[in-house]
């Protein structure tokens, strides 16, 4: 038998229809909503838990420690801290109280770390004093930035530090310091002779009215010794080597100039313009 061709059946065959644009429009209207929801739920449980937390007893600053403090108190550092005790450890702004520390004139910088449970660490590093400003009539303890740091009194009685006259405009605020140039030479000179102890120690006064030329006087000597704005410290000792020698030579001495590398020049006595050349060789 011959195959016999019968025409196919249309209405067995699959039909290609594009399912309706709003049904696939509410479906992922519906998709959206559920997730959506999802999302919401669970950012607000995380809010809600992490506010939890953040108030738990546990995790509430209860221990305040204090290093590197001489000068301030701890107890005076714990008032400029204020309300610190009592918040929450992971949300304390320690930047906020970094900066409420940083306006104390004796703090140069602060550092503060969190440990959990419930202590923060508060590293202070104090300004160094250097100098006992004479400014406007008043007394004043300078860093070595010429910054006051506070004024001089019957607290600091125990500072051991040179009297540095010439400066002017002092500010407490710690945003300004005295006239600048002045102060940089006062700071570079005092700093220079602390490596020599001896002489270091007799440094009593220091000029910086010129601020290219610092003045210097001794504990028991009253000459002025002009040491220019470098090597003030082989400048000093060229000075110690000769004082006996020109103390004989002159009844009594106003100034002795040692800016120049092969001579000093000498003002005697009760002569205002009167000066004396001594040759160092």
């Amino acid at each position: 038998m011959s195959p016999v061709a019968a025409p196919a059946d249309k209405r067995f065959r699959r039909a290609h229809v594009k399912p309706a644009r709003r049904r696939r429009w509410r479906a992922l209207c519906k998709a959206s909503a559920k997730y959506g929801l999802v999302a919401v739920l669970t950012a607000y449980g995380l809010y809600w838990g992490g506010s939890v937390v953040a108030q738990a007893r546990v995790l509430q600053i209860d221990h305040l420690t204090v290093r590197g403090n001489r000068q301030l108190s701890t107890g005076a550092v714990l008032t400029m801290l204020g309300n610190m005790r009592g918040q929450s450890i992971l949300w304390s702004d320690l930047g906020a109280w970094r900066r409420r520390l940083l306006a104390s004139p004796w703090v140069g910088d602060a550092a503060l770390r969190r440990v959990l449970p419930s202590t923060i660490e508060i590293t202070i590093q104090e300004r160094e004093p250097i100098g006992i400003a004479r400014i406007d009539g008043g007394l004043y303890l300078i860093d070595e930035h010429g910054a006051v740091i506070d004024e001089f009194g019957p607290v600091y009685a125990d500072f051991d530090l040179p009297i540095v006259d010439g400066l002017h405009g002092a500010r407490m605020d710690g945003d300004e310091s005295t006239d600048r140039a002045g102060a940089e030479l006062a700071a570079r000179l005092i700093l220079s002779v602390r490596s020599d102890p001896g002489v270091n120690e007799r440094v009593s006064q220091v000029n910086v009215s010129n601020p290219r030329n610092a003045g210097v006087i001794l504990s028991g000597d009253p000459a002025v010794i002009y040491v220019g704005d470098d090597r003030f410290l082989p400048r000093l000792h060229s000075y110690l080597q000769l004082a006996d020698t020109l103390r004989k030579r002159m009844q009594g001495i106003d100034y002795v100039d040692l800016r120049f590398d092969d001579r000093i020049i000498v003002g005697p006595a009760g002569t205002a313009t009167g000066r004396g050349s001594v040759s160092k060789r």
